[in-house]
């Protein structure tokens, strides 16, 4: 079969019909995060930190993607590290799953309990402390990350509020 259009037409209509499709896809994909449960936390994705005189704590979360997020944080005292964390949120059977890492500690997991447009709980009674892991977005746009449980048969929660950042945006080398 033989068309009676000159190659730079058949290239340009070519070109128009694969990008017409990759936009298509890109739609799907994105309306696929959109309506999937990790994407209700794309609020979360980027840089956040806290600065309380010596001490900065940062924390930061890839944007959902293939059922995850993954994050870490980092507090620094005085010019040094002193605590790390690894973290990762994925899906499991529709429900979210908070994982974390500290420094010095097991691995937990936590499962979530409520999630909203602008926060998410995650519970795990049978861990020591913390039992609970909120992150809350807050109507300024700011971060409330808090711990609660009981330790030592008393109430406890911490609070880590937190401003977001440009990624790399701490001018330290």
């Amino acid at each position: 079969m033989r068309l009676d259009i000159d190659l730079p037409v058949r290239l340009r209509v070519a070109v128009g019909l694969f990008m017409g499709a990759l936009s298509a896809v890109a739609s799907a994909r994105g309306e696929e995060a959109k309506g999937s449960t990790i994407g209700k936390l794309a609020w979360l994705a980027g840089c956040w930190e806290r600065t309380s005189g010596e001490r900065r704590v940062d924390e930061q979360w890839m944007k959902p993607g293939g059922g995850t997020m993954f994050g870490m944080g980092r507090t620094v005292v005085g010019g040094r590290t002193s605590e790390f964390e690894q973290m990762q949120i994925r899906e499991d059977a529709g429900q979210l799953v908070f994982t974390a890492k500290p420094s010095g500690q097991e691995e937990a997991s936590f499962r979530s309990i409520d999630l909203t447009g602008s926060s998410v709980v995650f519970e795990n009674k049978a861990h020591d402390f913390p039992q609970r892991v909120i992150y809350r977005r807050l109507e300024d746009g700011t971060l409330l990350a808090r711990i609660e449980g009981e330790q030592n048969g008393k109430a406890r929660g911490v609070d880590f509020p937190m401003q977001r950042v440009a990624c790399g945006s701490s001018g330290e080398p």
